[in-house]
């Protein structure tokens, strides 16, 4: 029975390979998709790395003095570049702007009314990316709120304000020194190739599987290459045993294709747990090799079958967390993909390669996945038919 059923597998796979549509969708479109999702969402949410920002600031008094050149230093040290608009359409132009300007009835330059202890008001005008404009923010208070602090100490030890006094408070030494240290455990959710590689190889397997897979038992049955299988000597139990493990070869393919351009071409690092990743993937083959069998079952059509497959795998994976880590989505969405295959298969690799949990971590996921194989794989047992 072994031997038949190796047999099967052989000639289901060799057939599924011959296809253009599925070399395609093995061989050429994953590397595709990993390059187009990671680059585009490689700096999502995140500051830019040494990149400085521009920043144009206004100022409508006459002379601005050494406050606004003290406040432009410190913006410069918070990494942006700054321009001193001298017009409004240039002020305009500038992809973010921060505005100095006295309240109603004070006149006098921005140095002269802070000195007075008259209010001005610093107006920030960010840009429409709302992660972005809150990173911005956060520079913008250190660099205003320093200055303010560094003014008051000044004041308050009797020293007349000046570009001279600010710089002997910023060297003296600090009472309150914060060291930050990694805790062994990341806690940002991966963005760019880190999602975009195990995201589109997850989505890609089930894609692969529940089409040409799927597809491959419609076929058969419709042009009768099934009832002649069924009048030769092989046992039915060989039969469906061939069938589904040419799927999960197919499965094992694409997999091991993916890991290696994602460590090659994306420098893809798998973490310490790379064994356990390797488990966790080889069981979500496994899922998808009987999710592919019962599709093919129940599938009446070449059409209906492309349908259901297509729409399946592109509702799973999006909310799974395979298009964008799940870790960003409201609560409700993250107790989604937890109740859906996807969201195991990608829980366990976040834990594994992102997170930097134990490899133990993913051994519900791995049963949540192995009991799915075989409770999807019975229901595929039981509906398959010769014709």
């Amino acid at each position: 029975m072994l031997r038949d059923a190796l047999f099967i597998a052989r000639a289901d796979l060799r057939q599924m390979l011959r296809q253009r549509e599925t070399l395609l969708w093995v061989f050429l479109m994953p590397p595709l998709f990993f390059y187009f999702i990671g680059a585009v969402t490689g700096g999502f949410g995140r500051p830019r790395g040494d990149r400085p920002d521009p920043i144009a600031v206004r100022i409508t008094a006459r002379d601005s003095g050494f406050v606004v050149d003290e406040l432009v230093r410190r913006l410069e040290a918070q990494r942006y570049v700054v321009t001193r608009a001298t017009s409004a359409e240039a002020f305009r132009a500038a992809p973010r702007r921060l505005r100095l300007e006295a309240v109603a009835g004070d006149t006098g330059t921005v140095t002269e009314l802070v000195l007075a202890g008259r209010q001005v008001r610093v107006v920030a005008e960010l840009g429409d990316d709302a992660l972005r404009a809150n990173y911005d923010r956060v520079r913008l208070a250190r660099a205003v709120y320093g200055l303010v602090a560094d003014l008051a100490v000044a004041r308050t030890e009797g020293t007349t304000p000046s570009t001279a006094a600010l710089a002997a408070i910023a060297a003296r030494p600090r009472a309150l020194r914060l060291t930050v240290t990694s805790a062994g455990r990341r806690l940002t959710p991966p963005t760019g190739f880190a999602q975009a590689v195990p995201g589109t190889m997850v989505m890609f397997t089930m894609l692969v599987l529940l089409t040409s897979g799927a597809i491959l038992l419609v076929t058969e049955r419709e042009a009768g290459l099934l009832r002649r299988l069924a009048s030769t000597p092989i046992a039915p139990a060989a039969i469906v045993g061939g069938k589904w493990l040419a799927r999960m070869a197919l499965a094992l393919v694409q997999i091991a294709f993916g890991l290696l351009v994602g460590t090659v071409a994306f420098t893809m690092d798998w973490g310490r747990a790379l064994p356990m990743v390797g488990v966790v993937l080889a069981v979500w083959a496994a899922f998808n090799a009987s999710l592919a069998l019962l599709v093919g079952n129940l599938g009446r059509s070449h059409n209906q079958t492309v349908g259901v497959g297509v729409l399946g795998t592109m509702v799973m994976a999006a909310l799974g967390g395979c298009w964008w880590p799940i870790e960003i989505a409201p609560a409700w969405m993250q107790a989604l993909a937890m109740g859906l295959p996807t969201g195991w298969c990608m829980d366990a690799i976040h834990k594994l390669v992102h997170f930097g949990d134990p490899a133990w971590s993913a051994l519900p996921h791995v049963a949540a996945l192995g009991a799915g194989a075989l409770v999807v794989g019975a229901a595929g047992v039981r509906t398959f038919r010769y014709q």
